[in-house]
């Protein structure tokens, strides 16, 4: 890469924030309203860091109290496929928060105690966040695509005291029945009642009812308090609660959202992710109103009632800014002509999983080059993403294509092999962090255990993810640790090869899995989903990984499939293709998006 005098700049300013953590996070907390300034930066006891441990802060304080300037300001606007529409003026909104907080309060929940939050995107979820973090309480939220039995059993590990939920939503034009699920688990309810039909149970508290105006002061809790859980779901085992602390939090969340994103009072920030991830409580709350931008919220898929709805959206309200996730792009990049104005669009940031050449291309295309379109990468356990392609606050945008960007201030990431020896540039490895920052989880909920293991490893946060870093100091993420397929003695990463099979213009995505060979010690197994049907594809798919990739990535077998086991937030599930195929039965997760796409596997594989 040429010499880039921004670049050089950055490094400079990454360099110190390694070299001197606590100058540099001490600067930064600075920028925030303390109760209590933090005399003391970080307390080091590794493998858990406590960030401003005597410091008094409260998130809510540094939204509303510290900025009364923001009042006559947007802060949310809401859409929903139903037709519904609200805007907040943070004045507005910061009265709601109150008073629902007030309301909290009443009902006997007080500092320390979980709250569940089992509710799609709506104003009112929100609102009930905000009024949790105002009063010291800890929030804990579900994504409300999980049936029963996975919002009892965050319920039952977080030992929540109250549940605040909805009586319905809306989908695809349908209205989905939040309360036959709340209704089954004895908890005490908060229910926001959208239809007038809807039969509520005796005893269960209405949102409204709890709503008792006036003003409240927000708690002065300690910076080691914690803000809230959110828990994670593998394809296995149970669910890890990853618990962030008020202080790094509310730190982090300020900063590294300032420094990507340059927010000002006139940008309109789309954030189409669900407020059940960690991308929604960063990006479509805690880290835009941190920095006194307006958020807007759709309650809807991305595809209904067409696949142009969020761009008639960008049009209507002039959005500068966007979040996205590459299933939702590939679910409408079908579009190739789009019939709204998007001239307002400044960033389209991708995040959750690799987002691909050909929906990297389509959104160049349809945003006529005019806005950068980059891709970042991080995890629940640090608040999100920890790189990216620098930053408007930074004075730019600096991309390289397929990078995930520059791992960000405090963020020491390394990549080795598997004794833990750092690899030279463009060497794939394990993706590790050898630093603490405020971006981290201060442990798992109850699970002291699971937390050591991120440790245990390399003596330093191993991420579980695999990759490399170029020459410049750029990161490209290659898939999960356990996904790497060792073939004849070389290491493979999924991700590559199905760049690789991507490229053929009839293919609309796959997923690439080993078997057990006796002479190559694993062999490929290719699952392909196809635009149409079409005799030869599995010589041209062959055909195309010999030559982009060599003989190695040969495929032992190739099945054409109608779709791929993918979770809620459209990451591909290998685990169940990989038992299918070994004739097991997959271990289905409660977090898959479409459970009838396993039987269809099988019967595919029998074949």
């Amino acid at each position: 890469m040429e010499f880039n005098p921004l670049l050089e700049r950055y490094k400079k300013l990454w360099n110190f924030s390694i070299k001197h953590p606590e100058k540099f996070w001490g600067q930064v907390a600075k920028e925030l309203k303390w109760f209590k300034e933090p005399t003391q930066i970080l307390k080091d006891e590794h493998p858990y860091y406590y960030w401003f441990p005597d410091g008094k802060i409260n998130i809510t304080y540094n939204i509303f109290d510290a900025h009364p300037e923001r009042k006559n300001q947007v802060a949310l606007i809401w859409e929903s496929e139903s037709g519904e529409s609200k805007v907040f003026s943070y004045g507005i909104l910061f009265k709601k928060v109150q008073a629902f907080a007030r309301g909290l309060k009443k009902l006997g929940i007080k500092k320390g105690d979980v709250v569940t939050i089992y509710m799609p995107l709506v104003p009112e979820a929100m609102i009930a966040l905000l009024a949790i973090a105002r009063i010291g309480a800890i929030h804990n939220v579900v994504f409300t695509g999980f049936g029963k039995d996975a919002l009892l059993s965050r319920i039952k590990i977080s030992d929540s005291k109250l549940l605040i939920g909805v009586d319905i939503g809306y989908r695809r034009g349908k209205k989905i029945d939040y309360f036959k699920i709340l209704n089954e688990i004895e908890i005490p309810k908060v229910i926001l009642k959208r239809d007038p039909h809807s039969n509520l149970s005796s005893g269960v508290k209405l949102f409204e009812e709890v709503m008792d105006e006036g003003e409240l002061e927000a708690e002065e809790t300690d910076a080691l308090d914690p803000l809230f859980i959110l828990f994670t779901s593998g394809t296995t085992g149970l669910p890890k609660g990853v618990c962030h602390l008020m202080g790094s939090y509310t730190v982090w969340a300020y900063a590294h959202v300032k420094w990507l994103f340059g927010f000002t009072s006139q940008d309109v920030f789309f954030s189409t992710v669900d407020i059940g991830w960690i991308n929604g409580h960063s990006y479509g709350t805690y880290g835009p109103l941190l920095n006194g931008t307006t958020v807007l919220w759709y309650e809807g898929v991305p595809n209904y009632p067409d696949n142009q709805i969020w761009w008639k959206l960008v049009e209507k309200y002039g959005v500068t800014k966007m979040w996205v996730a590459p299933t939702a792009i590939r679910l409408i990049m079908t579009e190739k002509e789009i019939k709204y104005d998007l001239n307002s669009l400044k960033l389209i940031v991708s995040a959750g999983e690799a987002l691909g050449e050909k929906p990297w291309e389509w959104l160049v295309n349809i945003t006529q080059k005019k806005c950068y379109i980059v891709e970042t990468w991080g995890q629940t356990e640090n608040s999100g993403y920890i790189t990216s392609p620098l930053g408007f606050d930074f004075g730019g945008i600096v991309y390289k294509r397929n990078s995930v960007g520059l791992p960000l201030p405090g963020i020491n990431l390394k990549v080795v092999d598997d004794s833990g020896n750092e690899l030279p540039p463009g060497e794939e490895g394990y993706i590790v962090i050898a630093s603490s920052c405020p971006a981290f989880m201060c442990g798992l909920w109850k699970n002291e255990e699971k937390y050591k293991e991120y440790y245990e490893k390399f003596g330093v946060y191993l991420t579980g993810d695999y990759g490399y870093v170029d020459e410049d100091g750029f990161v490209y993420i290659r898939g999960r640790c356990d996904d790497v397929i060792k073939v004849s003695g070389y290491r493979l990463s999924p991700y590559e090869l199905e760049s690789i099979i991507g490229k053929h213009p009839n293919v609309i995505e796959s997923s690439v899995v080993a078997i057990p060979s006796e002479i190559k010690g694993s062999a490929l197994v290719v699952f392909v989903v196809l635009k149409e049907e079409k005799e030869g594809m599995e010589d041209e798919i062959k055909k195309l990984l010999r030559e982009k990739f060599g003989p190695i990535a040969t495929p032992e077998r190739i099945y054409f499939v109608k779709g791929l086991p993918k979770t809620k937030t459209g990451k591909i599930i290998r685990k169940i293709l990989k038992s299918i195929v070994m004739g097991e039965e997959p271990a289905v997760p409660p977090t898959i998006e479409d459970e009838s796409i396993v039987d269809h596997l099988k019967e595919v594989v029998k074949k």
